[in-house]
């Protein structure tokens, strides 16, 4: 490199007397005309040189160092294509973030392999504080969730680390309580009133400087007996006439008010038979659970059923059974029912089966496990019944089910303990809550609509396992153009919620929390433009990943997704590139990426991040700038 430099400079003394020369040869002319040409030619000569002195050092040298100190602060290999010019130091580079990788592997190989057992138990902790059937939350000593469990993500929607625990519950009730605790009660009841007419209880108990809540699943209302005998009566009122009156071919009409009339009374008899069971199920059982072992129609959606898994799942097992050997093919799926249910329905494309022969199998013993319990007593224990159905050529049983709550569908536990050694009011990166999110849209300009939006939240420098994902109905067709990108089409978005909906309850994930995106002046654009006709506003601080690309790597490098991912060593599925999700799951590993190689160049703040973003403004705009 030396003699590189050397052979530049002396061409670049060389061309300066050749010019030097050439502007004293018209000086030397002689005349006025001569010596102002010879000066221009002077001047210009030598501005042009030094121009291209500065390129060709910009371009070898600059850059190629800005991109070296980004892979040595980032611990990622550089490009060695790019550091042609730069002699030894290039594979240097390379040598020394190589060795920082194989130190970094070395040592979390050596630290996974000391904590091995304590990774199982921890593990094994979780798994049983997941299937705790009490809602569980902790909060440090200033209020803030540092702990949850499923069952409180159901009970307490909404519910988020690093986010006051009495936004949830009643502020006097929670106060009172307290004052309980102050007052030497070593634990306490409290009970309050949802916003949707719920009532719940809790037990509240203080953990070192934080407090512990336990809850209960509340029980479901039982209505009296008397308003469901009521509606039986008025639909058996109904279909009794339309029975008398029926002579040849039934009209189209009539049948329908018949099936409507049919579905009301079964689901009423349903009801009846929940209210009056005295061992109705207590358990959760996922529809995965309940259909194992038999042949879906189609990919099943993630329901979960107020059910037990084992005698319901040998049932079906046990029908699907019978009817193969009659020679059949039946699949399973499922479809909406009234009371907000779901059906379970074994379809198949033949003869249907007979009322009697239905009765039969149920009065045989699904689960060799407890022969004494035939099929009839677990659809009794379940307040249900199953009954056959014809549909032209297809034939099915239907058994229908009561979904359990979005609680049911929980995610494990949810923790940061070390939340509560946190200063309230830090901001530095490492330490701030953040949701990282993205969003497809139907097309870049500023008339477009959101089809898709989905975040995850951080945590401290940590993702929380925390998630929100929506498809959004955009009210208009997606261009062809555009499902080529993100594969969303027309059929994906029917029955989706609208923008208002879809922002409404991504308002309320991400509250409190810095958005970060990649470009994120076109993703925000789409949120405060939709605050007109939905009235939500996102006044959240913003962070650009990049931005703060930039900052690590300099303007001149190619700061696209593909281009960081590619530079930090992180893999996106193709089939999740373009899609909502697995873009933001991208950006979050890159910003927590990102946040070492920051610090080391004295950016630890969001308000340092913003003040060096202003650096880069003719890169990308900013986010944080009033709209």
């Amino acid at each position: 490199m030396r003699l590189r430099l050397l052979a530049l400079f002396a061409a670049y003394g060389m061309a300066t007397l050749g010019v030097a020369g050439a502007a004293l040869w018209l000086a030397a002319r002689g005349g006025t005309d001569a010596v102002v040409q010879g000066v221009m030619v002077a001047g210009f000569g030598l501005a042009g040189l030094a121009t291209g002195l500065w390129y060709l050092f910009d371009q070898h040298l600059a850059r190629p160092i800005e991109m070296l100190a980004g892979s040595l602060r980032t611990g990622r290999p550089p490009d060695l294509s790019k550091t042609a010019h730069l002699a030894d130091l290039g594979p240097a580079a390379q040598d020394a973030a190589a060795a920082r990788l194989r130190t970094a592997e070395a040592l979390d190989q050596a630290l996974q392999t000391h904590a091995a057992e304590q990774v199982r138990e921890k593990a094994t902790l979780e798994s049983i504080l997941a299937e705790f059937g009490a809602g569980a939350v902790m909060t440090d000593g200033q209020g803030r969730v540092i702990f949850y469990n499923a069952s409180a993500a159901g009970l307490l929607p909404g519910l988020a680390l690093d986010r006051p625990l009495d936004r949830h519950l009643s502020g006097a009730a929670l106060q009172a309580a307290r004052a309980r605790l102050d007052a030497g009660a070593p634990a306490t009841d409290l009970s309050w009133m949802t916003g949707q007419g719920t009532r719940m209880s809790a037990r509240l108990r203080r953990i070192e400087q934080g407090l512990l809540l336990t809850m209960r699943q509340p029980l479901p209302d039982s209505p009296a007996p008397r308003a469901t005998l009521e509606a039986l009566r008025r639909h058996a009122a109904t279909l009794v006439p339309l029975l008398e009156a029926l002579e040849g071919p039934v009209p189209p009409s009539l049948a329908k008010v018949l099936r409507a009339e049919g579905r009301g009374l079964a689901a009423t008899t349903r009801r009846l038979s929940q209210i009056l069971a005295d061992d109705a199920p207590s358990g959760l059982a996922g529809l995965d659970e309940l259909t194992a072992g038999l042949a879906h129609a189609g990919l099943l959606p993630p329901l979960v059923f107020r059910a037990e898994a084992g005698p319901l799942n040998a049932l079906l097992v046990f029908l699907d059974r019978q009817l193969r050997a009659e020679g059949l093919e039946p699949r399973v799926s499922v479809r909406p029912d009234v009371l907000e249910g779901m059906q379970l329905v074994l379809e198949w494309q033949g003869a249907p089966v007979p009322v009697d022969q239905l009765e039969a199998w149920l009065g045989k013993a699904p689960d060799p496990g407890q022969p004494d319990l035939t099929g009839a007593e677990v659809l009794a224990a379940h307040g249900t019944a199953i009954w056959p159905e014809v549909d032209g050529r297809m034939a099915r049983l239907v058994l229908p089910l009561a979904r359990a709550e979005a609680a049911a569908e929980g995610r494990g536990v949810t923790y940061d303990f070390a939340l509560a050694g946190r200063e309230l009011s830090s901001s530095r990166l490492a330490d701030l809550t953040c949701v990282v999110f993205d969003t497809e849209t139907t097309g870049l300009t500023d008339s477009d609509r959101i089809v898709q939006i989905a975040g995850l939240r951080l945590v401290r420098g940590r993702l929380t396992g925390e998630r929100f994902e929506t498809l959004v109905d955009p009210g208009r067709s997606v261009p062809p153009a555009s499902t080529a990108i993100h594969g969303i089409t027309d059929r994906m978005l029917r029955g989706a919620p609208d923008l208002a909906a879809a922002l409404a309850a991504f308002r309320h994930f991400c509250e409190g929390s810095v958005l970060i995106a990649h470009n994120a002046p076109f993703d925000m654009g789409f949120l405060r433009r939709a605050e007109t006709e939905t009235g939500i506003r996102f006044d959240n601080r913003v962070l650009d990943t990049v931005l703060l690309s930039a900052m690590v790597w300099g303007q001149s490098a190619d700061h696209t997704l593909d281009d960081l991912a590619s530079r930090l060593g992180i893999q996106i599925p193709p089939e999740n590139r373009h899609r909502a999700m697995g873009d933001a799951i991208a950006t979050a590993e890159a910003f927590l990426r990102l946040i070492p190689a920051l610090e080391a160049k004295g950016i630890e703040r969001f308000e340092d991040a913003v003040a060096e973003a202003r650096r880069h403004r003719r890169l990308i705009g900013d986010a944080n700038l009033p709209h």
